[in-house]
């Protein structure tokens, strides 16, 4: 990247950029440019009738939207990872799409999970105190599905790619995948983890892992968290390689470094030993619209930077017009980055 900032870097917003789905609670958002070369995003989705939280814990779906240039609007066209079943360890919801390109292959990381109850019908109360809330969250894998071709079909791993681990601050779950895919093909990957607490959980924490291929397998390299939790409270990592090793943006849940739910930038040389920049403000939750008009947005988060030509050109957030989950409609919006 150049010596200004990303945030010093970001153009007006399109009022109509990103994606958008009436009837749906749209979140997360990855774009990868496709063997047509238009550009296609994946977002997971859920039904308005359910909560925008904690909905998605039971009833997400990824999806496929496309368009012509990266800032869009982007059009639905498929669902690309749907319910399959509770026998399947990602059989009931999918959430966190990150799709990534390896010649003439295309990745995609996601969350994945499951349980044995029922749909949650319209009308039907639910939340964080539901079963089916309790067994989906304790049951978030990261998997991984793979396709020749940005229309598919994918297969779909038979067990997650990253597992939990007795004991470790990734006892209870993994989910939020960010992978950074080496030109050999190998990856590093950073993923989200919280640990048993007797029959509660922690505060969330950030892990990583490494595969010598894609296919895997990805073993665990970190036996405590990248950041200390006490000291610093982050989600939503985004990775890139660099010359001198690693860079990362994430949501800072707490504000420690500008803003709550502001963006973080980190450093590392190695993936694994991380250190928030010397200017350690990523991004902010107020955004400059095209027509000149600046907000506050109620949510901004799951951070996407698409590279081309080996440089970040755009910046996907998911975000929402209200907060604390109170929001009337969610979508992906875009910002574009000057060189």
């Amino acid at each position: 990247m150049t010596t200004r900032s990303l945030r010093e870097r970001f153009l007006p917003a399109p009022r109509n950029g990103g994606f958008r789905m009436d009837g749906y609670w749209v979140w997360c958002g990855s774009v990868v440019r496709g063997e047509d070369g238009r550009y296609h995003l994946f977002a997971s989705r859920w039904s308005m009738h359910l909560p925008m939280h904690p909905g998605w814990l039971v009833h997400s779906e990824v999806v496929r939207a496309v368009s012509d240039i990266p800032e869009g609007p982007y059009r639905y066209e498929e669902t690309v990872l749907q319910a399959r079943g509770a026998e399947y360890w990602d059989g009931r919801s999918t959430h966190n799409p990150h799709i990534v390109r390896h010649e003439n292959t295309y990745l995609l990381y996601y969350m994945g999970t499951t349980y044995p109850f029922p749909d949650v019908r319209p009308g039907e109360s639910y939340g964080l105190d539901d079963p089916r809330c309790i067994v989906a969250r304790a049951n978030k894998r990261v998997g991984l599905a793979v396709s020749d071709s940005v229309f598919g079909p994918w297969r779909r791993s038979d067990r997650p790619i990253v597992d939990v681990r007795p004991r470790l601050f990734d006892s209870y779950l993994t989910s939020n995948p960010a992978p950074c895919l080496h030109e050999d093909g190998s990856v590093l990957l950073i993923y989200k983890a919280r640990q048993y607490r007797g029959y509660r959980y922690s505060e969330m924490s950030l892990g990583a892992a490494r595969a010598d291929h894609y296919r895997g397998p990805y073993l665990k390299i970190s036996e405590e968290p990248l950041f200390p939790p006490s000291e610093i409270h982050l989600e939503d990592p985004f990775v890139w390689k660099t010359s001198a090793g690693y860079e990362m943006i994430a949501k800072d849940m707490e504000g420690r470094f500008g803003e709550k739910h502001g963006g973080v930038h980190a450093l590392s040389p190695d993936g694994l030993n991380w250190q928030v920049a010397e200017r350690p403000q990523a991004y902010s939750r107020t955004v400059v619209w095209e027509d000149g008009a600046v907000e506050r947005m109620g949510h901004f988060e799951r951070p996407f930077l698409l590279f081309e030509d080996g440089r970040p050109t755009h910046l996907f957030a998911a975000t929402a017009d209200g907060e604390d989950f109170g929001c009337k409609n969610t979508w992906n919006m875009v910002i574009p980055l000057s060189e």
